[in-house]
């Protein structure tokens, strides 16, 4: 299998994942046929129009080759009909999400390299290419996005990046090391939410008697 092969079918593996994802999202908020498929299709697709817009590849993957679209539109629909069969869906939604998220952050960045973009600006854009679809498909449901929260979330991605920017530059890149990375995010993601880690937040003080004069 080329290189090109497997990373073709790592990004769409991961539009597999995040439309699933998404459409799980939007069917436990009770969205219609519509809103389940257009959530499903932002959250698989969002980060990879993202990553193809920066690194000037137009028309973005989404739009010029129909295998994106359609596989993130079949897996919603999916979703969408075989609902009643997932049982607990808060956990299918955490668990697809990692997945997509340990995809999104190899083919991002490798995406990235192989445009010539630095590694620094590389692993900001693998990053940025993991949770893009996760930041649509929270603010289509309403809810707060992950990256925002005090999970570990862009933190594993952009160390999933950082190890394939790495791999990248000592020629390392093959589909066996690549996979490892994307399991590396997986697993770092699963573990964070199995342990409850958080990243720190900033405690309010409470007001001075000044600050109360003013």
């Amino acid at each position: 299998m080329t290189t090109s092969t497997a990373l073709l079918l790592a990004d769409l593996t991961g539009v597999a994942v995040f439309a699933a994802s998404g459409a799980s999202a939007a069917v436990a908020k009770r969205l219609d046929l519509f809103g389940v498929a257009f959530v499903g299709f932002v959250a698989a697709l969002g980060g990879g129009i993202f990553r193809d817009l920066v690194i000037d590849e137009s028309p973005p993957l989404a739009f010029a080759d129909w295998r994106y679209a359609g596989t993130a539109a079949i897996t919603a629909l999916a979703v969408f009909w075989l609902h009643p069969q997932l049982a607990r869906l808060r956990t299918t939604v955490l668990v697809l999400d990692a997945a997509g998220l340990g995809l999104f952050t190899v083919t991002g960045t490798l995406k990235a390299l192989d445009a010539r973009v630095p590694a620094v600006g590389a692993c900001l854009i693998g990053m940025l290419t993991a949770i893009g679809g996760g930041l649509g498909r929270d603010l289509l449901t309403a809810e707060i996005p992950v990256v925002l929260r005090r999970e570990i979330y862009a933190v594993a991605a952009l160390v999933g990046s950082v190890v394939v920017a790495v791999l990248y530059l000592a020629d390392q890149a093959g589909p066996a090391p690549l996979t490892a990375a994307a399991v590396l995010v997986f697993g770092l993601r699963l573990v964070a939410l199995r342990r409850r880690w958080s990243a720190p937040v900033a405690t309010a003080r409470p007001p001075r008697r000044t600050d109360r004069e003013w």
